[in-house]
This record gives structure tokens, C-alpha cells and sequence, in this order.
């Protein structure tokens, strides 16, 4: 049940009958007509642009058509007001039965109430950290894993087939310098003394790593040359960084579909033959970059090179895709893997990348739309830094990482479900702060708990209305007599559960969770308000001496949590039964 699309679907109506009648020009495209909340709640329950959108290609005033439009609405049993409003927006007011009837709607769903078809099956790639395998996973890592997550599971709750995908980038010179580093804690676990040089990776994770290797090998490579070892430390060392990655994303609660191997595109004709299709498109060509203002990229070479053209697709500058040597970018790679994922049928592509990454945007756009011919969209999220704070100060780098707060140095403070949390309640590209006090404390100001509550505060009531014999099973509630929801606070928050369905198709069709965050601290706040109002107003307390009212009392809060679970399972986090 989605509401707001209903009432579409009768401003539609009136459209059309209106051009039935005359009082319309017939033909006139109703794509850009909209029912949503109004700006300020006092002008009505919802608000229609229709007049405004019309009037010039109807060739009429717009207050003119509102004022049609309202008369033939106010005909609808559902309507129990429509008011133009200056030139002619149409504001609309709802009977209680529409708002009652939500909470019937959410009861008989369950927790597929806000479900959405708005995919219609689509496939949808998400591919989101793909952090380079040569050490644990840091904060930034963190805040992409939970977006890309939690937007994964967001598009699937809107009906898209997502696959959740992690780029493993394996194919570098770092994985060299990682197997390397692994090296040196090998000897160190024979009892040598080492030093790591500059550009080695000097964390004390790789120490447990450096033992394992011991325990396996013995002493076979001590004494050793690197050309005896290297190539078997490099999968070594890669199997053992690509393990503790994802024990790290299963401590935060991701788990992926796909781990794709960068290192399998090379040597078995991939990158070749993604070349080859631009190539055969003419976007390829030999040629002289004009040298860049300002820092130098480090693929810009003042000697000629394979370049692809991607400013025929959006970009500023064309891009190198094979260096005078003869070896490949690091850009043709890219391309072929996003080659390989349109040649694996998906209908849309999602990357998640870090905000370092912001460069990067125009030529991935660019590629993707010249391998597909324009009908693959890629959409790029970009995830701005975390900054944390502990005790008022900054929080100091991981000794185990040697450089960095790692992810597990997170979940260990707060847990898996407020990391989540937090991280989805700023937009993606904006900066985060994150406060491990803060994030920690019982109080409004704090939204991880201010929705957990609320959830759990519902929990309470079915417990202790359970152990008065106060029946609340689904089919006693949902035979509930509704009518007797009649409060404008009941009513109000009923309003704000319909929210929940248009919520859903608008955060999946920008691609946006932290829309779903947003939303729950609003629907929690508002049932916390009508929670203290019972304070003040015994009617208003979900446990009534008659056992009907109590019945469809307990019905709307039940709704409520049925809400709560399906966003909070959106973002990842478990929703609370009791709060310590």
C-alpha cells in the first residue's frame, strides 16, 4: 500500500475526467503531476502540483484547474478537504479511515509493508569497499562497506535483483611490497631481527601472518632470494589478508555475493578484449596528451600512448589506457572489469567508492557508457571521511593497523549495529563525526537509541499486556476496530507510517539509505510523543479497560515496531526488544 501513489492515481483520475468534460485540453502528459507531503503539515496531509504543471501547455490559468480539480476530489470519500492554494497548489486533507487504514495495511504486510516493485527485477551490480587486500579494513572502509550494504538492501526491499560485489584489487605491484612485508615477519617469527623499509607494510597483523607462514614452510625460505619465494607469498599472504577482510565485514554484518579478482583479468584476453570493443567503436587511438595544469596525474607521459576517447562520453581529457612501454593504466583494468559486468546482463551498475576517489568519476562514467552503448547507467557514490572523537578528543591510530583506526577498532567499542547506524545518518558525501561517547548515550540527541527504543518500548507493551492475558496475536489485532484511533496524535502518527512506502521508491530511486535513517528518528519521535502524552492523557495509554480500544490501541504500536524492523533491517542493525 503506498498511499501517496493511490491518491496519484486519484488526482489522475479527476485529470482525465475533467478532460472527459472539457474543462481540460485532451492529451496533456501528466508525468511531471505529484501528490507529496506539503511543506508546512498545517496546510494539509498532502499536496498536489497539477494546476502548476498543466496550465501552460493546457493554455489555462492554474487556479482555474485547481479549483476543477478540488471540486471533483472533494467527491471522494477519502477527501475530506481540498483548498487551493496561492497561484494554484492544491492542498488536501485526508478522512481518519485513510490513515486507519495504514495501520491495517501494515499489520496484514508485516514486515513486507513498504516493499516496493519499482525494480520490477532489474539487476542491479552494487560493488562497494574493494579496499586494497594488504591490510586490515580502516574507517573509511567502514562507512562504505555500511552505505554500500545497507544500499544493497534497500534497492532489493524496492524490488531490484542486486548483486552485492567486492573488487578485490590484486593485480598491483602492492600485493609485492605485501608479500614482502610477510617476508620480514617470516624471519622475525625464526627469531631475526628485521627493519621494514619505507613503502613496506609494518602493522602487527601481518605478525600472526608471518608465524602461519612459518608453520607451513619451516625454514624452506630463509636464506633465500626473493625469486624463490615471491610468487608463493604473494597467493600466501593474499589468501591470508583476503580472510581477515572478511572476517572483518562479517563482524559489521556484510557479506558479499561476488569477490572478483582483478588478477584474473590479466593474461586471459579480458583487458584485451574491452580494448578491442572501444577500439572497434573508434574510441581508440594513438596520440600525445597536451600536459595537465598543476600536479601531474601519474598517468601522463609526455611520449605517445594508447589513449581512449573518453571525452566523447562526458569526460574532461582523454585517458591514457596503455603507457609507451607498452604496459596497461591502471584505468585499463578498470575498464574491462566493468566490461565484465555488462557482459554478465546487469541492467545498472553501482560503485561505492572512497572520496579520494572523486577523480576517477568522469572516466568510469565515460568507459561504462562507451561499452555499453549508453544503456548501462553507473551511478558512483562517493563516501566522505569519518572523523572520530573519544573523550573529547581525536581517537588515536591502531597500533595492531600502524597507520589507522581500523573497522574492528570500531566494532569492539559500540558494536556492529551502532556503527551501522551511525554511519548512514549523514549523506554519503558528506563529513561524519563520529563520537564513541555520544554515540553511547540514552538520550533524543542520540538516534541510534532514540529509534531503538521506541522499538523496544513496543516490545514492552505486547509483554505486559501478554501477562495481563491482554490477547495480541496478528489475528486479534488485525481484526481491530480501528475507528476508535480518532486522537489527531493517533492519527498523526498513522500519517507518519504512510510516509514508509513513498520513503522506500524515493531513497532507491536516488540511491540514498540514509534517507531510511532519517526516517525512523522521525517516526520514532513521533511515536515517543504520543508514548508521553498518555502521560498526560490516560486515553491515550495503550492499555485501556476496554478491551476493544486496547485492542487497536496496541494494533497502532505494533505497526509501528512492524515499521522500525523493516528499516532498521534496511540499514543492518537488529532491532531492540528491551533496552539496558
Amino acid at each position: 500500500m503506498n498511499l501517496f501513489a493511490d491518491i496519484r492515481a486519484l488526482v489522475l483520475g479527476c485529470l482525465q475526467d475533467m478532460e472527459t468534460a472539457g474543462q481540460l485540453r485532451a492529451g496533456l502528459a501528466m508525468d511531471n503531476v505529484t501528490v507529496e507531503p506539503p511543506r508546512d503539515a498545517a496546510h494539509g496531509d498532502m499536496a498536489t502540483n497539477a494546476a502548476m504543471v498543466l496550465a501552460k501547455p493546457a493554455g489555462q490559468k492554474p487556479r482555474d484547474i485547481a479549483e476543477a480539480l478540488a471540486a471533483r476530489l472533494a467527491e471522494d470519500d477519502r477527501i475530506v478537504s481540498a483548498d487551493v492554494a496561492g497561484p494554484g497548489f492544491l492542498n488536501l486533507r485526508l478522512a481518519p479511515a485513510v490513515w486507519q487504514s495504514v495501520v491495517a495495511a501494515a499489520l496484514t504486510a508485516g514486515p513486507d509493508f513498504g516493499r516496493a516493485q519499482l525494480g520490477q527485477g532489474k539487476r542491479v551490480n552494487v560493488e562497494y569497499v574493494s579496499a586494497n587486500p594488504t591490510g586490515p579494513l580502516h574507517v573509511g572502509h567502514t562507512r562504505g562497506a555500511v552505505f554500500g550494504d545497507a544500499l544493497a538492501s534497500l534497492l532489493d526491499f524496492a524490488g531490484f535483483d542486486v548483486t552485492r560485489e567486492y573488487y578485490i584489487n590484486d593485480g598491483g605491484a602492492q600485493v609485492d611490497v605485501l608479500a614482502r612485508s610477510v617476508y620480514l615477519r617470516y624471519l622475525e617469527a625464526h627469531g631475526q631481527g628485521v627493519a621494514f623499509p619505507d613503502g613496506t607494510y609494518p602493522g602487527d597483523y601481518l605478525i600472526a601472518v608471518g608465524e602461519a607462514l612459518k608453520d607451513k614452510v619451516g625454514d624452506a625460505y630463509l636464506d633465500k632470494g626473493e625469486q624463490y619465494w615471491l610468487e608463493d607469498l604473494r597467493v600466501f599472504a593474499m589468501d591470508a589478508m583476503m580472510e581477515m577482510i572478511r572476517a572483518d565485514l562479517k563482524a559489521l554484518g556484510v557479506e558479499m555475493d561476488v569477490f572478483y579478482s582483478e588478477k584474473s583479468l590479466y593474461g586471459t584476453g579480458r583487458i584485451e578484449a574491452a580494448i578491442d570493443d572501444l577500439r572497434d567503436k573508434g574510441l581508440i587511438y594513438e596520440g600525445v596528451l597536451e600536459p595537465p595544469k598543476g600536479k601531474k596525474p601519474e598517468d601522463w607521459e609526455p611520449r605517445e600512448q594508447t589513449l581512449f576517447k573518453s571525452t566523447e562520453h562526458g569526460d574532461d581529457v582523454d585517458r591514457p589506457v596503455k603507457k609507451s612501454d607498452g604496459s596497461w593504466t591502471y584505468f585499463a583494468p578498470d575498464i574491462a572489469y566493468h566490461y565484465d559486468k555488462i557482459d554478465r546482463g546487469f541492467d545498472t551498475l553501482i560503485d561505492v567508492f572512497g572520496a579520494d576517489h572523486g577523480g576517477y568519476v568522469k572516466r568510469m562514467k565515460a568507459a561504462v557508457s562507451a561499452l555499453s552503448d549508453g544503456t548501462v547507467p553507473l551511478d558512483i557514490k562517493l563516501c566522505q571521511l569519518v572523523k572520530l572523537f573519544k573523550n573529547g578528543e581525536p581517537f588515536k591510530m591502531s597500533k595492531r593497523a600502524g597507520t589507522f583506526v581500523t573497522l574492528r577498532d570500531v566494532v569492539d567499542q559500540v558494536g556492529p549495529d551502532v556503527t551501522r547506524f551511525v554511519m548512514l545518518t549523514r549523506k554519503n558525501d558528506a563529513m561524519l563525526d563520529f563520537d564513541f561517547d555520544k554515540v553511547m548515550e540514552q538520550s533524543r540527541e542520540n538516534p541510534v537509541f532514540y529509534v531503538q527504543y521506541a522499538h523496544a518500548r513496543v516490545a514492552s507493551v505486547l509483554r505486559k499486556a501478554t501477562e495481563a492475558d491482554i490477547p495480541v496475536d496478528d489475528a486479534t489485532l488485525q481484526a481491530a476496530d480501528l475507528s476508535l484511533l480518532d486522537h489527531e496524535a493517533e492519527l498523526g502518527l498513522a500519517a507518519k507510517l504512510a510516509e514508509w512506502p513513498r520513503l522506500v521508491e524515493t531513497a532507491a530511486r536516488s540511491n540514498e539509505p540514509h534517507r531510511v535513517a532519517f526516517y525512523l528518528y522521525e517516526l520514532a519521535g513521533t511515536f515517543h510523543a504520543l508514548w508521553n502524552k498518555g502521560n498526560e492523557v490516560p486515553s491515550l495509554r495503550f492499555v485501556q479497560d476496554d478491551p476493544k480500544v486496547t485492542a487497536a490501541k496496541i494494533a497502532l504500536a505494533k505497526a509501528v515496531s512492524v515499521v522500525i524492523a523493516a528499516g532498521l533491517g534496511i540499514l543492518g542493525v537488529t532491532p531492540a526488544q528491551e533496552m539496558r
